[in-house]
């Protein structure tokens, strides 16, 4: 087997490396994928097999990874020859143009390395150098004739999928266990390969496998079919100078399971005892049988990552590296090598041999074809006539008046080409799991590019109809694209998991999983655990660690670490900042996707290996969304909403304001649209808890944009994003809405294919469908061009092939008689949406529940509060916070009482005069408290009061964690009075509950104790210990005193200042934030008795006060306090940490989310 590149290098000989694991072997390999690819690629060898231990999970990377050199190869011939049509010479080229494909290697790599990779070793390989080109009279037609070669080889390289085992001896076994490669023939050996994986990885916990002999050679009934892997080929891995009895025992066993497919490895990475381990390899070959065949044991790309690679064993053992002996590698020659070495080192025939097994392995991730669940299509029906069938059920629910003409068309065109892409059994899949939940009561909404189908609109899965947003279907899905549509569900957070043991009950776990989410490395835990390698002190690293933000650089460690006391020019701290940086990025293990299920038709362990998830009763596969996505696969994303889940609480609390529904549940479409007291809270930024706009930057821009109805939630949920704001939309967007409500005269547009496209957003492209219909009306891009123009978008900071797509994109407007002004600055904007475009589709969704959930705090924000506090964890705010604003929206919160609450928080009866109900703290705002405990509190209430600590105990059947826990949050104190009372009673009534059978006869005690009362102080330390919250009073209030003599203000006593005045503020730290497109800028909110201060942090202070901006809890801030309107916010010069006057009191904050 030839690659294209070898008849241009006939003095190398072909090569196939057969085991090489990457960083998805967690905290081994040393390199991505994709590098191990480039650089085999670059060195000229004909493929590489991709042996990850018992996994799979790098492979769909480097499938990718091939096709994309791939197309670069193809793009670099396409544009050499157009140079050698316009008559280009080579010396016309740019020097670094193409140089990334028509490079080969010349041992640069290792040259500063020394040993048998000199420079010197580079050989035939400088023929190919660009420099020669210039020199030569043909230069340019003979640099096209390398790259064509280049490219033909890129199509020839093979990517081998296998995995490498360590079998686990059993107890009947006598050979000491086997290491093999397997490695995939065909498909039918990679589902083999799969299924094997999933056998080993679920029988263990997660994070290892377990696997043994006899699962080859012999197999259960249900696994007979990988009875000695029939369509695999085995790689034996002998250990270094292995014991020669040993050898031939496994030798022997690989030729007795596998037959004539089974290859034993020849290792040789120059050890001490290398010519002995050779000998050993080919005796036992001679007399077993098993050929042997050349392989390298790689775990790194280039020999430079051999220091990482130690890193990475010192992490995996839990060990520094001085004390990790002979577990770090004896050398660095793990590597990829060069080809010149390989054929010094070797026998030609066991590097022939490698290409004998790599022809025989033919499979490619191309050939796997995902097939859709079925079962759902009733007997007599097709897939697409059953589909038809519920939509049109859906149109009469959906559309009781009829459908306007161009709706009924869109969803004809719909409905064919999802019958073309034979997508029709997704569509109903995920139509069934909505409607298992609808059944349930479970609050659902589908969101993102489905919201453009007007088929998922039929189908109960979207909610946003055609008349409230402008869809656009080939956002969704078109002709031209090769991966399944999206479609994202959101559920109630706190039910979703019925949703998902329903997916589970229906199809199986050997035929649903959810999607991997790869963790990776940081720049805190890629700091922590390299120090920790390096044996650099545990507390200096802590130290480091809690000083470096998310957004810190190898040079900003650099600059800063002489604070701790470190040299920044020793060896060791220069290696630290090298080798995090080096680590940043890399995979750490797998976890479980938020919602991504695949459902397969069949054995889903045939198409990926399944593991074992952390979390009880869940399994996952071992790729995640973006692999998934590259390989065309279908995920269906059952995903989790807080808000959901307090709407739905909410709607529970109140009566129906639809007078036909009077007494009825209230739902979602029973709310008022357009109601004129919600949308005056929204403009006046009072959206503390409300969906999606209660964020400080979204809070900013509500009195700017003022929005009235509905389509302008729409277009507030998206405009704060960094999408918008990178295209430079968001001051155009604002000053021609100012301009129409002033003039009411529209903004002229440049023809009516503009207005029609941009007119909704008044000539501002502000979402993601707006450019790509754009494209389709006004440049006559097909939807499918469109589409790949929006992708583009969304990556062209990593991949930077956005130019092409605006290049055509500017060719076809100006040639359809644009200005080319126009064209340049549409392009511009499209760049912005780089960062984050917002498609309408999707901020019409969530728009929804904007306006739903401000409609409840607008009207019942009682309801609001309590729901809540019993949908938590969600939401911008903390608990504290929610109940501090609802008290100025005049709710009266009562704190948790063992007589009165249930486990929930709860809504009184209204008293006489009151405007709003009071909300009972539940139990669960108790820390430690458990549900049992409060559950079985709340039936015994139910036969009579409790008349003492020890009556609740008894009753109860309460032990001293729980009593002690009930004390601590003061909520016993209509039992047994204030808090240090009640915890004496409840050490009383945990004694006498432990020993209540010796205690039964014993008199009570007549004298209690009286403890004195704790200061307000204490009491509200305690609270915020114990319960994250405090009804007495804010913390501010006991230290305003001392504020005031530091001449801080209150935030409503800033609240009136003059714009440009000069002054002090302080306030319980609550945010802190840091977007992307602010260049630095930290923003925070302080809070205190008053209210919140919004504060502005400019880079330069963030560096200068890193330790007040990133670690102060109660800051002080020293500023120019800017007003416009209703926008207000301090402008920081300087930052005091105050945190010490807060003593024990423990208060947390929402960080840079």
């Amino acid at each position: 087997m030839l690659s294209g590149l070898s008849s241009l290098l006939p003095s190398l000989p072909d090569y196939v490396e057969l085991h090489c694991i990457s960083n998805f072997t967690f905290l081994n390999g040393a390199s991505h994928p994709q590098e191990l690819i480039s650089r085999a690629f670059q060195l000229g060898y004909s493929g590489l097999a991709l042996t990850d231990e018992c996994s799979v999970a790098g492979t769909a990377r480097a499938h990718h990874a091939i096709k994309v050199l791939r197309e670069d190869m193809w793009e670099a011939v396409t544009r050499s020859a157009r140079r050698l049509a316009a008559g280009q010479t080579a010396g016309d080229v740019d020097e670094m143009e193409e140089l990334s494909v028509f490079d080969l290697d010349t041992g640069d790599e290792e040259s500063d390395a020394g040993g048998v990779e000199d420079a010197g070793d580079a050989g035939d390989e400088d023929a190919l150098s660009p420099d020669d080109f210039d020199d030569d009279p043909d230069a340019a037609a003979r640099r096209h004739r390398v790259l064509e070669a280049r490219a033909a080889a890129a199509d020839a390289f093979n990517l081998i999928i296998g995995s490498r085992f360590t079998l686990t001896a059993a107890p009947e076994d006598t050979m000491p266990p086997p290491r093999l490669v397997l490695l995939a023939r065909n498909r039918i050996g990679f589902g083999d390969l799969c299924e094997f994986i999933t056998l080993g990885r679920t029988r263990a916990e997660k994070g290892s496998y377990l696997l043994y002999p006899s699962d080859l050679a012999d197999p259960q009934p249900k696994q007979a079919h990988l009875r000695g892997m029939p369509d695999c080929l085995v790689v034996l891995l002998p250990d270094y100078c292995a014991d020669l009895d040993v050898l031939r025992a496994q030798a022997r066993w690989c030729r007795a399971t596998f037959g004539d497919r089974a290859w034993m490895a020849m290792e040789l990475l120059q050890g001490h005892a290398e010519a002995m381990h050779r000998a050993r390899l080919q005796q036992v070959s001679a007399e077993t049988g098993v050929p042997l065949v050349a392989a390298g044991a790689v775990n790194m790309h280039v020999r430079s990552r051999k220091p990482l690679a130690d890193v990475l064993t010192a992490i995996r053992i839990g060990q520094p590296l001085p004390a990790c002996g002979r577990a770090l590698a004896p050398n660095a020659e793990a590597h990829l090598r060069m080809r010149q070495v390989l054929s010094r080192l070797y026998p030609r025939e066991a590097l022939a041999q490698t290409l004998k097994l790599a022809d025989q392995c033919r499979f490619s991730l191309d050939m796997l074809r995902y097939e859709y669940p079925e079962e759902l299509v009733p007997d007599g029906e097709t897939p697409i006539t059953y589909l038809r069938k519920e939509v049109e059920r859906g149109i009469t629910e959906r559309f009781p008046h009829g459908m306007a003409p161009e709706w009924e068309a869109q969803l004809k065109e719909e409905l064919e080409l999802i019958e073309e892409k034979h997508y029709e059994p997704f569509f109903l899949t995920v139509h069934d799991i909505v409607r298992f939940a609808r059944q349930e009561g479970i609050l659902c909404q589908g969101r993102g590019s489905a919201a453009n189908s007007l088929v998922c609109y039929c189908l109960h899965i979207t909610e946003v109809s055609p008349e409230q947003a402008n869809l656009l279907f080939g956002r969704f899905l078109s002709r031209e694209r090769d991966e399944p549509p999206d479609i994202d569900v959101d559920f109630e957070h706190q039910r979703r998991e019925e949703v998902i043991q329903y997916i589970y009950g229906k199809y199986g776990r050997h035929r649903a999983a959810l999607a991997a989410s790869l963790i990776t490395y940081r720049s805190r835990s890629a700091l922590r655990d390299v120090g920790r390698a390096l044996g650099i002190d545990p507390g200096v690293v802590e130290q480091v660690v809690k000083g470096q933000a998310w957004w810190d650089g190898g040079a900003a460690f650099i600059d800063r670490i002489s604070r701790y006391g470190l040299d920044p020019d020793s060896i060791t701290v220069r290696q630290w900042a090298s080798l995090t940086e080096q680590l940043r990025g890399f995979p750490r293990h797998l976890s479980q996707h938020v919602g991504g299920f695949v459902i397969a038709r069949d054995k889903l362990s045939r198409l990926v290996p399944i593991e074992n998830a952390a979390m009880e009763n869940r399994s996952v596969i071992q790729w995640d969304k973006d692999d998934l996505e590259s390989l065309g696969l279908l995920k269906v994303d059952v995903l989790a909403l807080g808000m959901l889940t307090a709407i739905r609480r909410a709607l529970a609390m109140i009566p129906n304001p639809d007078p036909e529904r009077a007494g009825l549940p209230t739902r979602m479409e029973d709310l008022p649209d357009g109601d004129v007291k919600t949308y005056d809270m929204i403009c006046k930024a009072d959206t503390i808890g409300v969906f999606q706009i209660e964020s400080r930057a979204q809070q900013s821009m509500l009195p700017r944009l003022q929005p009235r109805k509905y389509y302008d939630l729409v277009v507030e949920v998206a405009i704060v994003r960094p999408g918008p704001i990178q295209g430079g939309m968001v001051h155009p967007y604002l000053k021609r809405r100012e301009a129409f409500r002033l003039t009411r005269k529209p903004p002229t547009y440049f023809d009516d294919v503009i207005r029609r496209v941009l007119g909704r957003t008044l000539g501002v492209p502000i979402f993601q469908e707006q450019v790509m219909q754009l494209a389709i009306e006004a440049a006559g891009f097909t939807p499918g061009q469109a589409d790949q123009l929006r992708r583009s978008m969304a990556a062209w900071r990593r991949r930077g092939d956005l130019k092409k797509h605006q290049d055509a994109l500017v060719r076809a407007l100006t040639g359809r008689g644009y200005p080319e002004s126009f064209a340049l600055a549409i392009c511009k904007q499209i760049e912005g949406f780089g960062e984050y475009g917002f498609p309408e589709s999707h901020a019409a969704s969530f728009a929804k529940l904007v306006y739903v959930s401000a409609w409840i705090k607008c009207h019942y924000p009682e309801a609001f509060l309590c729901a809540l506090l019993n949908s938590q964890p969600m939401g911008f705010y903390s608990p504290s916070q929610l109940v501090q604003d609802a008290r100025r929206h005049g709710v009266t919160s009562q704190p948790v009482d063992v007589t009165i609450s249930n486990w929930e928080s709860t809504l009184e009866p209204r008293r006489e005069g009151q405007n709003f109900r009071d909300v009972r703290l539940g139990m669960n705002r108790v820390k430690g408290m458990r549900e049992a405990a409060a559950l079985r509190i709340e039936a015994a209430r139910v036969a009579r009061p409790f008349d003492s600590v020890e009556d609740l105990a008894r009753r109860a059947s309460l032990d001293r964690h729980d009593i002690d826990a009930l004390a601590a949050a003061d909520a016993l104190v209509s039992l047994a009075g204030h808090r240090r009372q009640a915890r004496w009673h409840a050490r009383g009534a945990a004694v006498q509950t432990a020993h209540r059978d010796l205690l039964h006869d014993a008199p009570p005690q007549e004298h209690a104790l009286q403890l004195p009362e704790p200061k307000l102080g204490e009491d509200v330390a305690a609270d915020y210990a114990s319960l994250g919250l405090s009804l007495k009073c804010h913390p501010l209030t006991l230290l305003r005193h001392r504020l005031s003599a530091l001449k801080f203000a209150t935030a409503r006593q800033l609240a009136n200042c003059a714009n440009g005045r000069r002054v002090r503020a302080c306030g319980i730290v609550t945010v802190r934030q840091r977007p992307s497109t602010a260049s630095g800028t930290i923003f925070t909110s302080i809070e205190d008795e008053t209210g919140a201060v919004n504060v502005i942090i400019w880079p330069d202070l963030v560096e200068r006060q890193r330790k007040e901006v990133l670690g102060a809890t109660l800051l002080g801030v020293i500023g120019t306090w800017q007003r416009q309107g209703e926008v207000r916010h301090l402008v920081a010069d300087e930052l005091v940490d105050l945190s010490p006057l807060l003593g024990r009191l423990m208060v947390g904050s929402r960080d840079f989310h």
